[in-house]
């Protein structure tokens, strides 16, 4: 039986439906990841489950004791409330049950024996007779300081704390809006391998597509007010969805030539219109109807970036470069030395606060370094994309419209295919034009990231900075902004933490270390995991998990180990790190073969879950036989 259900469901504000008789059901042990573009209404669609907004038309259905925790999108203000408080409200009622049971309890003889009964069924069904024991356990889980004040946390962190304010209540069903955001790369795999442990029903938005592959057992996709469902991983998902949409097109194509056909007909001269079939006549009539019906889908952006001169061969070179901020105790960078060149693609990494952006801003000189210097080569003209859309909080405050944002109060910009209307250029990008000429100040998240790609891509540069550009972006806009990176025949600096975009766009990585140290790596996001040193995981791992890591690491004395090389020293040092992932890994599997609900679904998905925990089983295997090869 389905968890959450809707049926015939329909939301409508004004404009065309957001859900127009939308049916939907989650069942239990499913991850299902709801994707569409910026603007359809997944939010709303989570908003309606979660009963905070009524429905139109249709019927929601669940069991009334279902127990339902949200993680939003956005991070509320904790007004000074240590995290332990923050965690605690994921009780709700049972909190306040619990209290109000105990104050009964303690009259003795003279308590409202009915409502002391009542209290403890309702305790008793929320299993909460041990709340403070379980927010202790979360808190460890997830490696929180339950003292520490929740405003004083970094975005990330503070993710993680209404992460762990929704798992408290042990919910039967976790509903998570975009839960990558703010999160660096580590605790993006942390949060992963969480979300995989997890025995109750997952329903998410993201547009990480590695996030969405290694979690998702279901994707459903809003379009145009209909959610379409395609059982399976993320690359399952491209694959059944570019057949549905070469059907789908493929028969509206044959509708229109038909309706065509009829057009011609009913246009005929006197003669024929005197013979005509009324019959006819009302189905040319029902024809035209559905066609003034049918909802287009949202067009794809066209970017277009307009680029400069080229620039001299050298583009950045840092010799000796250090910086530490007044009062803190570890050296942002320490004796860093780089060199990049011109075509250079360079991807920035390094978890939240450790000063990604700021040796961005030593790069190009916005920041005086403590020692050290950095030089810039001839003809260099830079393009910014600032994460924190400082230009565009300034253009909403003065009440500045898209335009003239975009063409600094002009009609028209030049771009890489020559002058352009400002309006017709701001369509590229998805913005109608009475949408164009309204302010910014109205503009969702993924619409501000796209203004702010409009503004830059008209800006002449042969340098291109761009600092979490992928924020907010939906997945078919992310696809062409890495097409367009990959075309522009410049320099690129990045500061990303979207592995499947680093994967494909970048050419080298410098990573943020520990104590200073800036690791310089050839290729992306995975080639930088195959060589970077072992990190301390943002939350503690499983006993078992440990215990094979501590066994695994233990090594023979100095004078019967082999002298290894560079390389080989590397490699055995990431090994703790792969074999615990690895086991992690499995141990999901394994949970999710031994449930029954499994083998009374789709027989494809059993074989493929089969096949992952063989592969990853024999990987464990190299993993542990390689360990035994560098250590001997």
């Amino acid at each position: 039986m389905s968890l959450l259900t809707l049926r015939g469901a329909r939301l409508d504000f004004g404009g065309p439906a957001l859900l127009d008789d939308v049916d939907f059901a989650l069942d239990r042990g499913e991850r299902v990841c709801l994707l569409g573009r910026n603007g359809v209404g997944k939010s709303t669609l989570l908003a309606l489950l979660l009963g905070r907004l009524p429905l139109d038309g249709g019927e929601l259905v669940h069991d009334p004791a279902l127990r339902i925790a949200d993680l939003p999108q956005d991070i509320p203000v904790g007004a000074g409330a240590r995290i332990r408080e923050v965690v605690a409200e994921g009780l709700g009622d049972l909190a306040a049950a619990v209290t109000e049971y105990e104050a009964l309890a303690a009259e003795g003889s003279e308590a409202d024996s009915a409502r002391l009964a009542a209290l403890g069924e309702q305790i008793d069904a929320g299993r909460g007779w041990d709340l403070s024991a379980r927010t202790d356990r979360v808190l460890s889980q997830l490696n929180l300081d339950g003292e520490a004040v929740f405003e004083s946390l970094s975005g990330g962190s503070r993710r993680r704390v209404l992460l762990a304010r929704a798992l408290v209540a042990e919910p039967d069903v976790l509903i998570l809006d975009e839960p990558t955001n703010h999160l660096d790369v580590e605790t993006i795999e942390w949060l992963e391998g969480v979300l995989d442990a997890f025995d109750g029903a997952l329903l998410f938005t993201s547009h990480d597509r590695r996030f969405v592959q290694q979690l998702s057992t279901r994707i459903v996709e809003l379009d145009r007010g209909v959610l379409t469902s395609y059982p399976g991983d993320w690359r399952r998902y491209q694959e059944q969805r570019e057949a549905r949409h070469a059907a789908a097109a493929a028969a509206d194509a044959e509708f229109d030539r038909r309706l065509a056909e009829e057009e011609v007909w009913i246009r005929q001269g006197i003669k024929a219109r005197r013979t005509r079939n009324e019959g006819r006549v009302r189905r040319l009539e029902a024809m035209r109807e559905t066609r003034r019906a049918r909802r287009q889908e949202v067009g794809a952006a066209r970017m277009s970036v307009r680029e400069a001169d080229r620039s001299g061969k050298k583009v950045i070179e840092a010799e000796g470069l250090s910086f530490s901020w007044p009062g803190a105790e570890r050296p942002i960078v320490l004796d860093f030395s780089t060199l990049i060149e011109r075509g250079d693609r360079v991807g920035i990494l390094g978890r939240n606060g450790t000063g990604k952006t700021t040796l961005l801003n030593l790069l190009l000189k916005s920041l005086e370094p403590a020692s050290g210097v950095v030089t810039h080569g001839t003809k260099m003209a830079l393009a910014v994309f600032d994460q924190h859309r400082a230009d565009i909080d300034t253009a909403s405050e003065r009440g500045t419209t898209l335009q003239d944002f975009v063409a600094d109060g002009d009609d028209h910009v030049e771009t890489a295919d020559g002058r352009r209307h400002v309006i017709g250029w701001l369509q590229d990008f998805l913005f109608t034009p009475a949408r164009s000429r309204g302010p910014v100040s109205v503009l969702s998240g993924g619409e501000r990231a796209r203004l702010q790609l409009a503004r830059l891509f008209a800006r002449p540069s042969n340098v291109l900075v761009m600092d979490e550009p992928t924020n907010d972006l939906d997945v078919e806009t992310l696809e062409l902004l890495e097409e367009r990176i990959l075309d522009y025949a410049g320099t690129v600096l990045m500061v990303s933490h979207d592995r499947e975009f680093l994967d494909r766009v970048v050419t080298s990585t410098l990573a943020l270390e520990a104590n200073g140290r800036v690791g310089e790596y050839v290729g992306g996001w995975s080639d930088w995991r195959r060589q970077r040193p072992v990190a301390k995981q943002p939350a503690p791992a499983d006993t078992s998990a440990k215990a094979t890591r501590e066994a695994a690491t233990t090594t023979p004395s100095k004078t019967a180990r082999k002298k290894l090389s560079y390389k080989d020293q590397r490699e055995l040092d990431a090994l703790p790190a792969q074999i615990e992932a690895l086991e992690a890994r499995i141990g999901a599997l394994q949970r999710k073969l031994a449930d029954p609900e499994l083998y009374r679904g789709d027989a494809d998905a059993v074989a493929e879950l089969k096949t992952q925990l063989s592969d990853a089983e024999t990987s464990l295997e190299a993993a542990f036989e390689r360990w035994s090869d560098l250590e001997g």
